[in-house]
């Protein structure tokens, strides 16, 4: 096994877990990480959010306004990296008759109700014309800003021997090296082999009930869509990782 040394970000850094629309849990917790960061002192570091900042709850419209309006207005501080579910939204934009209608599956429905449009279609809706007229009026309520900035987001940010990313990652391959596929899907084999290389993988996409950091991975989704906490983890230079969730 690799002996593990600390995580080594060149900053402090907040990484924040999969929101799923709960807008007021992202609200609670973004106070917390401020003042937190008014204790710590210093400069102020970075916040990472890893994705997912949509579906399944119902105030997704409202997360990603939001989330997408602090984002650009603050890239010296914030980070916001793509999840498989703003992937998903962006493939049903462009083909909503196509396999990209699984989105409807997976959370899209309520999305598309919290920015006011969709009515009357269903995760088995077959009908190409109503597909097609959703996607429309979900990119038009959505707004050409809004969706030019979803498909800019990155798939992975890095400081130091510290890597965030939606899902997961590829033990055998190298962090600047990763499959799309593997960032924000993730991979079969992140959480049973290790790396070796000492990098850290800090991610959400998959809930547990307490976040977690060792062996290389730091894990900060904790469903709060279904009822658990949002969840933040710090870390610091001197490698420190502790957890902020409301």
């Amino acid at each position: 096994m690799t002996p593990w040394q600390p995580p080594a970000p060149s900053e402090r850094v907040y990484i924040v877990g999969d929101i799923h629309g709960c807008v007021g849990q992202l609200g609670r917790l973004l106070d917390a990480i401020d003042g937190d960061i008014s204790k710590a002192g210093g400069a102020p570091g970075r916040v990472v959010f890893v994705g997912d900042y949509i579906d399944r709850g119902k105030d997704s419209a409202d997360v990603l306004i939001f989330a997408g309006q602090i984002l650009r207005d603050y890239p010296d501080v914030l980070v916001g990296l793509m999840g498989n579910h703003e992937r998903m939204l962006l493939d049903f934009l462009d083909d909503p008759a196509g396999p990209a209608k699984r989105w409807l599956r997976y959370g899209g429905l309520q999305t598309m109700a919290s920015f006011g449009v969709g009515a009357g279609l269903s995760a088995d809706t077959k009908s190409m014309g109503a597909l097609l007229d959703a996607a429309g009026d979900l990119r038009d309520a959505m707004g050409p800003e809004l969706v030019t900035w979803l498909e800019h987001l990155p798939k992975s940010w890095n400081s130091g021997t510290l890597w965030v990313v939606h899902a997961g990652a590829d033990p055998d391959a190298p962090m600047d090296r990763q499959a799309d596929k593997a960032l924000m899907w993730g991979h079969d084999a992140f959480l049973k082999q290790e790396r070796t290389d000492g990098q850290w993988v800090a991610f959400g996409h998959q809930p547990f009930e307490e976040p977690f950091a060792e062996a290389g991975r730091i894990a900060v989704d904790t469903g709060a869509v279904y009822g658990g906490t949002l969840t933040a983890a710090r870390v610091d230079p001197d490698g420190m990782v502790s957890f902020l969730s409301v």
